[in-house]
């Protein structure tokens, strides 16, 4: 299979070369037993990871763990939040502050929240102030496919791609077509959702647009007082695609997020009372306003042996919080700027090769400024700060069996050290017995955020400008094995990485607490499995299992990141494809997690391990509408994803989705 895809961004949009390669996706992720034909898919072995690399690379030529989930997984499994899918991926750990819309982390491989780079649509959508994205609020509503690479991808993305990239792609829009959608959904907690979507165009062009409502009246988050924790997201989604010309095309995308989500506060009180430390009962919510953009041009010369891109991206956020007597709030900005010009080329005489080599040169401007500064005047002024990177890569393709990656980067920062990050990716394929080794090596980096760099609150935590980039070394080898006449696929991986000058907050006497880097290495390590079988014609199974070995300098465990977890996934057609009957079922194992009581010697918890299990079923009454209906949480567990704040028991939910 040739992996450099020539022609493709010039004849016709990203989202319509990604459509062509879905094939092979229910090998890799079963989620759509409508009765299709599995022998037609599994010829088709073309799908692409367009995260994997500085341009798209086939899904067997990768050496780098990935996971790619798709829409059509999504939709049959009727998940309404990103976090909720990834729980299903490998080598993930989920941490939810209450229900939804409650901040959300991800990590991968025990690494922190901000280690994980967060692409929707291309555009880096992390705080700048935390370095750290908020899933709370990500709905699936206009999804297309989500991406996710485990293990260091500094050398291609830069800082906060420490332990690995999501990449989220949106619908895009439709060649001389035109299709609307609409979904309407209620259920527990007075659960009202609804999402509408358009997607058309012509010959050289098209265009998507989307919007999504969910609102609900939650529930009590704290175990005191009996005041619910709501949430309320609009989401709007708009994508375009131009040809201008056969070799010249512009891309434009758009998304933006208004959410308003109860919280409750920590009590801190001074003196100490009984409560201290837990999460209390109070009025208090954030209020969220995000914005992503970016604009693109694609020019091919010499029958696409030579293609440039030139992108800009910006990212602007707007949080304020309003908590029992305090308020808090930022407004982050991100400018990003990118040329870069990909070679091709071929050596059929020399072992049938195929080569691309990738240069590329970005600027970044970061952009933070306090909206309550506490009458302190050195925080009302806001703060940035400029990057600028140089990158390179290299994929070669030898025999239609061996493929490698090798990616170098060098980040010109203007407040702290400079870095230099490498990757290298190998994967050998053996088409006859339908085996495949990969593995990955390389070096990844996170610049401290602007809380730690700057501070902001001088009356209890001071920045600290001296900090250096955290480091993390990492390697991974893994097999892949398919069987059963190609019907089931398994795969095993296993991970090593190293963290060095981690950044951390002690508390310094007569200053208050001050970030500084960690002395000593966190050592993480384990295990990754993953199997997908199709069954039956109409009858799909998926199952992964991480063990994870994470511990900080001290040898501590490190906190919210499970020993052991486990997912299980079965999909079910029936009555000749005209409806579908899920069941998932998550494990997460018991994990660590700080305390902040000073009455008790402890300063460490073990949270429980729960088991989640939703089901469900859709049915097609006619050719534009189908019912549908779930419930969440079936077991009624009462479980914690983080210390004193509780979880949400069983839900069920009922919608209708028409489609024209």
């Amino acid at each position: 299979m040739r992996f450099i895809l020539r022609g493709a961004l010039r004849a016709r949009p990203l989202a319509a070369v990604l459509g062509a390669g879905m094939g092979a996706a229910m090998i890799a992720a079963p989620g759509d037993a409508r009765g299709q034909d599995f022998e037609e898919e599994a010829t088709q072995l073309d799908r692409i990871v367009v995260s994997a690399g500085r341009t798209p690379v086939a899904a067997e030529a990768v050496g780098r763990a990935h996971t790619v989930i798709t829409g059509e997984e999504l939709e049959t499994t009727q998940t309404r939040y990103v976090a909720d899918a990834l729980r299903k991926v490998p080598g993930i750990a989920v941490s939810r502050t209450g229900g939804n819309g409650g901040m959300t982390q991800i990590r991968i491989r025990g690494s922190e929240a901000n280690h994980v780079l967060v692409l929707i649509d291309g555009i880096e959508v992390a705080a700048t102030s935390s370095g750290e994205f908020d899933f709370g609020g990500l709905q699936v509503a206009d999804i297309e496919r989500i991406e996710v690479l485990r293990g260091p991808q500094s050398a291609i993305y830069g800082s906060n791609a420490s332990s690995g990239v999501i990449a989220i792609t949106t619908k895009g829009g439709l060649r001389n077509d035109l299709e609307i959608t609409g979904r309407a959904e209620t259920g527990t907690d007075r659960t009202v959702a609804g999402h509408v979507g358009v997607r058309g165009g012509g010959e050289r062009y098209d265009i998507a647009v989307s919007g999504a409502w969910r609102q609900n009246e939650g529930f009590n988050i704290s175990q005191f007082g009996s005041e619910k924790d709501g949430d309320r997201n609009a989401t709007l989604n708009g994508r375009f695609n131009w040809d201008i010309t056969d070799a010249l095309s512009l891309d434009l995308s758009a998304r933006y997020v208004d959410r308003k989500s109860d919280t409750d506060d920590q009590d801190f009180a001074w003196p100490p009372t009984p409560t201290e430390g837990l999460v209390i009962d109070t009025p208090g919510y954030n209020a969220t306003k995000e914005f992503y953009t970016g604009v693109g041009l694609s020019w091919s010369l010499f029958d696409d042996r030579l293609v440039q891109k030139a992108r800009a991206r910006y990212t602007g956020l707007e949080r304020r919080g309003f908590g029992s007597g305090s308020l808090n709030g930022n407004d982050d900005r991100r400018l990003h700027l990118s040329y870069q010009a990909t070679v091709s080329a071929e050596t059929p005489d020399f072992l049938d090769a195929e080569h691309s080599l990738t240069g590329a040169v970005e600027w970044e401007r970061e952009h933070y400024k306090n909206a309550f500064p506490s009458f302190d005047p050195s925080q009302i002024p806001g703060k940035q700060r400029d990057l600028t990177s140089y990158v390179a890569e290299y994929r070669g393709a030898f025999l239609d069996t061996v493929f490698l990656g090798a990616g170098l980067r060098y980040d010109r920062n203007d407040q702290f050290k400079d870095t230099l990050t490498y990757s290298a990716s190998a994967a050998y394929l053996l088409r006859e017995t339908g085996t495949r080794f990969h593995a990955s090596i390389g070096t990844g980096v996170t610049n401290p955020t602007f809380f730690e760099q700057f501070g902001f609150i001088p009356a209890s935590f001071t920045g600290n400008p001296n900090l250096r980039p955290e480091k993390n070394f990492a390697w991974d080898i893994g097999i892949e094995q398919r069987f059963w006449d190609g019907r089931a696929v398994a795969d095993v991986t296993y991970f090593n990485e190293r963290l060095e000058d981690e950044i951390w907050t002690p508390w310094v006497p007569g200053v208050g607490s001050s970030p500084a880097n960690m002395a000593g290495t966190s050592k993480r390590q384990g295990i990754e499995v993953s199997l997908g079988v199709e069954l039956l014609a109409d009858l799909s199974v998926k199952g992964t299992y991480t063990y994870l070995d994470a511990t900080e300098p001290s040898g501590l465990e490190e906190v919210r990141r499970p020993k052991h977890s486990a997912s299980l996934s079965l999909v079910r057609g029936f009555d000749e494809g005209r409806g579908t009957v899920f069941l998932d079922a998550i494990f997460n194992g018991r994990m660590k997690d700080s305390e902040f009581i000073s009455a008790t010697p402890q300063t460490r918890v073990t949270l429980s391990e729960y088991f989640l299990v939703n089901v469900g079923a859709d049915y097609r009454v006619s050719e534009n509408f189908m019912v549908y209906g779930r419930v969440e949480n079936l077991l009624d567990q009462r479980y914690q994803e983080v210390y004193s704040y509780r979880a949400q028991g069983l839900t069920a939910y009922a919608g209708i989705k028409a489609s024209f």
